[in-house]
């Protein structure tokens, strides 16, 4: 998957908030995903380089909330 590096900076900086609504209730931490997806915006994007920890934030909670900016 291409990550759209525009979509993801606007989710980072604009939309905290969906992060925080997603998060809830899981045990994950807002700002551990948010750290993931600066992780990716530092490193142009390429999920290759996310530890198997790092791939399953994105999958669960940063993926969606791309997929949803995309519609």
């Amino acid at each position: 998957m291409e990550v759209d590096l525009a979509l993801l900076r606007n989710l980072l900086s604009k939309r905290g908030d969906e992060i925080e609504k997603i998060v809830a209730g899981t045990g994950y931490l807002a700002k551990t995903v948010v750290g993931v997806g600066t992780f990716l915006l530092d490193n142009e994007g390429d999920i290759g380089l996310l530890t198997s920890k790092q791939k399953a934030v994105f999958d669960k909670f940063l993926q969606p909330l791309l997929e949803e900016a995309r519609r």
